[in-house]
């Protein structure tokens, strides 16, 4: 069959709209060919998570967000957050998404920490949502009452120096304005280093999370061997007042002494010298003992065999006959 040119156009019109449509999915991270399973968590606030932000499980991308709408909720409104995993992962059902920050810039992501259910989640259920406890709100909390006092003692001083300033040459009061702009700008400063410091925890709040963990475990642990330790010390202080009053000195000395004798049995000994020198060094005395045994054995064995030979005793009957040594 004859395939006309209209045909082969709409097909290859077809297959271009398909591979536009993939690689516009693709570009937005959406994968069209991939697992797909959609999970939700209800925020109060989002504080700047947008659809595309990464989806987390240890720092690890398993999907992203896909849509965010504004939903009422027990007379509150509430954020709905729809989550697209684009990994085959099993997530416990109680597992929470916490809204965290991505980088320093204040890019958002959503942490999935797992819990420790035995049932997982399916494809359009609902997680526990929880956002991350802003740093930089609290420190606002903290230095509000400090730039307060800062300002007043800023209006108490612009009054002084209103006050001075009449009496002060010209010269002069440049200079003091010259400070408190100083003053100003380092507290300007320090306000931009809060934010930056904010910046910092919550990209390290991670790391800072496990050094406080370990620095507890050491705390407990002390505290747990508190009176071992003290007993450890204890002891240790008795042994060092022991070894102090010991004569020490006069240990070592016999002990040298000792070695020094034990050496000198050695050397004679190997050269040979006194009874273990020459059982050590010759062989003669060996070989007669061996022989001086093997003579015992034999003649033990024949005094069991033919005691009549070294014991003449007898009452009442025949005489028996001597067994020849070699035979036994």
């Amino acid at each position: 069959m004859k395939v006309s040119k209209e045909f082969k156009i709409g097909v290859v019109i077809v297959l271009a709209i398909c591979a536009f449509i993939w690689g516009l999915n693709f570009l937005k991270g959406s994968n069209i060919f991939t697992h797909k399973d959609y999970l939700y968590a209800v925020y109060p606030k989002i504080d700047g998570l947008i659809p595309a932000n990464p989806v987390l499980v240890n720092g690890y991308k398993i999907g992203q967000v896909t849509d965010i709408s504004l939903i009422r909720q027990r007379d509150s409104n509430k954020v709905l957050v729809k989550f697209l995993l684009t990994e085959d992962i099993k997530i416990p059902r109680n597992s929470i998404a916490k809204s965290v920050s991505a980088d320093l810039l204040g890019s958002k992501a959503v942490e999935i920490v797992f819990g420790n259910s035995k049932d997982y989640a399916k494809n359009g259920d609902t997680l526990k949502a929880e956002a991350e406890a802003s740093f930089k709100a609290e420190l606002d909390k903290r230095i509000a009452p400090i730039q307060a006092k800062a300002e007043d003692l800023i209006v108490t001083m612009d009054s002084v120096i209103t006050v001075v300033s009449s009496i002060l040459n010209a010269k002069t009061r440049d200079n003091l304005d010259k400070s408190f702009e100083g003053v100003k700008k380092a507290i300007l400063t320090l306000e931009q280093t809060a934010y930056k410091l904010d910046d910092l925890v919550g990209s390290e709040k991670v790391k800072i999370s496990s050094i406080l963990s370990h620095l507890n475990g050491v705390t407990a642990n002390l505290d747990k061997n508190g009176a071992r330790i003290d007993s450890i010390l204890m002891n240790m202080d008795i042994v060092t007042s022991q070894l102090a009053k010991a004569q020490l000195k006069q240990a070592v000395e016999d002990a040298d002494k000792s070695l020094k004798e034990l050496n000198t049995l050695l050397a004679g000994i190997n050269a040979g010298q006194g009874t273990l020198g020459k059982l050590a060094k010759n062989d003669t005395l060996y070989r007669n003992l061996n022989k001086s045994t093997v003579d015992l054995d034999r003649l033990l064995k024949d005094l069991r065999l033919n005691p009549e030979r070294y014991i003449h005793f007898s009452v009442f009957g025949r005489k028996k006959k001597p067994v020849p040594i070699n035979e036994q």
